[in-house]
């Protein structure tokens, strides 16, 4: 038997195992989806190696592992979730915070904003707002060849609900906070669903930290609806010890005339995976992707992105960065598809990297996949070391060499923070990548574990 059939067989006992607990924290309608997800599963089972989406990720070491399969919180841990603070002081949102997966409140699972805007929890969604759910829930989560996606979908209990009503701005960012902690080594999975609806603006902020050394696999999906003319952002900050490993799956669904933007960085983790799918499914749609990671140690990170050109006169953007130190390993693979009607399509994509040490790798592969004739469409990558040229005219400039290594190191990761709207996050993510170019950055922000001593091989 081979070694990935030894792990499908591990999550297909998990579901079984489990299902009936499962099913009895959930709403039946999310319910509905369970079995056949599990059918697709069993077809498709934990991406290897041998999947082209996964060339460059060996996922065996995290998902071999024998987890606690799941944990609902205690009592207890909903007054730690609750005393959790940002470590943002001058940025003012509305806050949600996930605890393993689960919306750690007793009351008010969900919260009315101004204007009729609403988050908590996806159960409680399910329940008040059945009908929202039912158009949009399982709709954009879709993959024939990611079993992963259908994991989610057979194992997820709850996660984060966002509704934005036509011709709503909400001025305030929503933040959600994904905290992991446990006593014991934890696998664990939330399903969120975002609804921006018709003439509608929002910005999602998702923050991912680990509270204790165990280890920890998260496999998260994200779906987004983004309606007529509205806008959406998503920005992402990763800082996980390295005995932890993060999947993410976010589905962008636009209708025509809307503007999405999702940028992800990724400061710190064990082993990181994104997937990020933009479906432009209306004309004059644009989608812009962003994406900036620093590694060391082992660390390996990979962003996927697959944008779906379908109607005519749509743009997308794709600039994805990384600055690799010591022996860790990057891996991006962008994908552009222009559809045969999707005439007047402007698609741009690059990726470039800085490797600091002749240990580490970065594998990068930039994709066009095109079917229309009036297109305007790019992609390159680069990957190389320092500018020679541009640190001698630093150090002659009177600059010593470490400092001008981190000038160009920074200069070159602020082209994506730049792209922050929300300033006091923009400005904290200067703060924190310049940190950890300068190596200060050893264990996540509010977090007392010493990531010194976790070394995901």
């Amino acid at each position: 038997m081979s070694g990935n059939s030894e792990i499908k067989d591990r999550y297909l006992k998990l579901y079984k195992d489990n299902i009936e607990r499962i099913s009895g924290n959930s709403s039946p309608y999310i319910n509905f989806f369970r079995e056949a997800a599990f059918e697709k599963f069993k077809t498709l089972g934990v991406p290897s190696k041998k999947d082209e989406a996964y060339k460059y990720t060996n996922l065996d070491t995290f998902f071999e592992h024998d987890y606690k399969s799941y944990f609902m919180p205690a009592p207890s841990d909903f007054k730690k979730a609750e005393e959790f603070r940002c470590d943002v002081p001058d940025l003012d949102t509305h806050g949600i915070i996930l605890l393993n997966g689960f919306y750690p409140t007793i009351y008010d699972k969900l919260r009315q904003l101004p204007s009729g805007v609403w988050i908590g929890s996806l159960n409680e969604a399910a329940i008040k707002f059945p009908d929202k759910i039912e158009k949009h829930y399982g709709k954009y989560a879709q993959s024939e060849t990611d079993g992963l996606i259908h994991l989610n979908t057979s194992l997820a209990s709850d996660g984060v609900f966002v509704y934005v009503p036509e011709g709503v701005t909400l001025t305030k960012p929503v933040q959600v906070v994904n905290l992991v902690q446990s006593e014991e080594d934890m696998f664990n999975q939330h399903r969120n669903l975002v609804i921006v609806e018709k003439n509608a603006e929002i910005s999602l902020i998702v923050c991912d930290h680990t509270l204790s050394p165990q280890k920890f696999l998260t496999n998260a999906v994200t779906e987004v609806f983004v309606g007529e003319n509205s806008h959406f952002d998503i920005i992402r900050v990763q800082n996980e010890h390295n005995n932890a490993c993060k999947i993410t799956h976010t589905f962008i669904h636009q209708e025509k005339e809307s503007v999405t933007s999702s940028n992800n960085i990724t400061l710190h983790g064990g082993l990181i995976r994104n997937s990020t799918y933009h479906y432009l499914g209306g004309e004059k749609a644009e989608s812009y992707s962003y994406g900036l990671f620093l590694t060391d140690k082992w660390q390996h990170v990979d962003n996927y992105v697959n944008v779906d050109h379908a109607f005519p006169n749509c743009t997308s953007n794709q600039l994805f960065k990384g600055v690799l130190d010591d022996m860790s390993t990057g891996a991006f693979a962008g994908r552009i598809l222009v559809r045969k009607d999707a005439q007047g399509t402007n698609a741009y994509q690059k990726n470039n990297n800085i490797l600091l040490t002749d240990d580490a790798r970065m594998f990068t592969k930039p994709q066009l996949e095109i079917y229309a004739d009036d297109v305007k469409c790019s992609h390159g990558a680069t990957i190389g070391q320092l500018d020679d040229d541009a640190l001698f005219y630093l150090r002659s400039r009177g600059i010593n060499k470490r400092d001008a290594r981190l000038m160009l190191m920074f200069g070159f990761a602020h082209e994506l923070i730049k792209n922050i709207k929300i300033e006091p996050l923009r400005d904290r993510m200067d703060n924190l990548v310049m940190q950890r170019l300068k190596g200060e950055l050893s264990r996540c922000a509010s977090c007392l574990v010493k990531c010194d001593n976790l070394q995901n091989k």
